[in-house]
């Protein structure tokens, strides 16, 4: 299919754009001597951004002609947000940097998926998304890569210049997609050639559609538990004087994506044979688990188990939960506003967490910091095993040719 080789290339270089100098954001601003309650505080600021923002984009996505060009414009302000930071590391300056990075990013993922969805349609996007996640995360393994030789060789400034070079690069790959081989209809989850396509709603989907409902609420409590626990790892570690700030920053987010490579492959067989919920059930498990060797394992060498296990939940969800979505959402003409809404509820989890994990790490220490967040993984699990009877009907393999139903109440 024309424009195939150019949309894994986009995931490919898109993954240091999204990621830019985020990672590294904490030890960048430990070295400016911020505390680690204050860290999170402005990580959160950015994360309710975005949570506000994917709503909105998502319909936005849903109802543009034009799809290239938001990857194009989101790519152009995530990076100059970020080089925001260079020039002014305050609190207000990096606040703004956090908010405009967040609501220029927000429309990437759903961008992507529905870019994805009007090429190859429903049938064809499980195994075409698996595809470009496993190209994502190689994109992040080399971004990170570099980013850490860079950083320790060079400085924070190099780290900023190579979220600049992966956006030109990124721009340059969407452009190489074929316009007309990304059919709008078919992108926004409707079938056939019919040009008077239903308009694209808000947060509704949200409350009509129960299993996506149940998604979205059991990826809160993940992402609540799981967002603030490579950052606060790696300023745990830089602590304990266990290693190069930037170095081992990399090295964090280069194992997890290693991982998140074989995991994503994985995932695409996986929904085929088992279906979404087993794999959704097993990024679940992962979580406390690693809250529990974070809190235990303190050490340079931790970072192996640590983002290992960081890497099977990620690399797994990656792949399953936009998967799902689609699946649940086909035929509504919303699939992008429901990947918004989704991405809405599992980003106030994202967004509490950094401020939550910062203020226990301050006040009680890191390892108790740790194993909060992996405890409060157990209300995904609570969640995702209670509805287990209403979930797996409408997780179903996509081997087996079913049409996911609304799923109203």
């Amino acid at each position: 299919m024309p424009g195939r080789h150019a949309l894994e290339s986009l995931n490919f270089f898109m993954a240091d754009v999204q990621a830019g100098i985020g990672p590294f954001l904490g030890v960048f601003l430990q070295g400016k001597s911020w505390g680690t309650g204050a860290i999170g505080s402005v990580m959160t600021i950015g994360g309710i951004a975005g949570m506000l923002a994917t709503g909105p984009a998502g319909a936005l996505v849903d109802a543009s002609r034009n799809k290239r060009a938001l990857v194009v414009i989101g790519s152009i302000f995530t990076v100059l947000a970020s080089a925001l930071l260079w020039f002014s590391p305050s609190y207000a300056m990096v606040a703004a940097s956090q908010i405009a990075t967040a609501v220029a990013g927000a429309a990437l993922g759903p961008a992507l998926a529905g870019i994805t969805l009007g090429m190859v349609r429903q049938v064809g996007f499980d195994r075409q998304f698996g595809r470009n996640q496993v190209a994502n995360h190689a994109g992040n393994v080399i971004g990170a890569s570099l980013s850490g030789f860079l950083g320790w060789k060079f400085g924070f400034a190099a780290v900023f210049s190579l979220a600049g070079l992966f956006a030109v690069l990124a721009i340059f790959s969407v452009l190489l997609i074929p316009r007309k081989s990304i059919n709008n209809r078919h992108a926004r989850g409707l079938e056939g050639d019919d040009q008077d396509g239903e308009k694209a709603s808000g947060f509704s989907v949200l409350f009509t559609n129960r299993p996506l409902l149940i998604l979205a609420g059991a990826l809160a409590f993940f992402h609540l538990g799981n967002a603030a626990m490579l950052p606060l790892y790696g300023l745990a570690v830089v602590a304990a004087h266990e290693g190069n700030p930037a170095i081992f920053t990399a090295k964090t987010i280069v194992v997890a994506q290693l991982v998140m490579v074989a995991t994503s492959m994985f995932a695409i067989r996986m929904i085929r044979t088992r279906g979404h919920w087993w794999v959704i059930l097993l990024t679940f498990l992962a979580l406390p688990l690693r809250g529990l060797i974070a809190a235990m394992v303190i050490k340079s060498w931790g970072v192996w188990p640590v983002q290992a296990l960081d890497g099977i939940g990620a690399g797994l969800q990656s792949v399953a939960v936009p998967a799902l979505v689609a699946r649940l959402m086909q035929g509504t003409g919303h699939v992008n506003v429901g990947q918004g809404a989704v991405m809405t509820v599992q980003g106030l989890g994202a967004a509490l967490s950094p401020a939550l994990g910062g203020l226990i790490a301050q006040m009680f220490g890191y390892r108790a910091a740790f194993l909060l967040l992996g405890a409060i993984a157990l209300g995904s699990l609570t969640l995702w095993l209670g509805f287990a009877r209403l979930l797996k009907p409408a997780c179903g393999s996509s081997a087996d040719g079913r049409t996911a139903a609304a799923g109203g109440i």
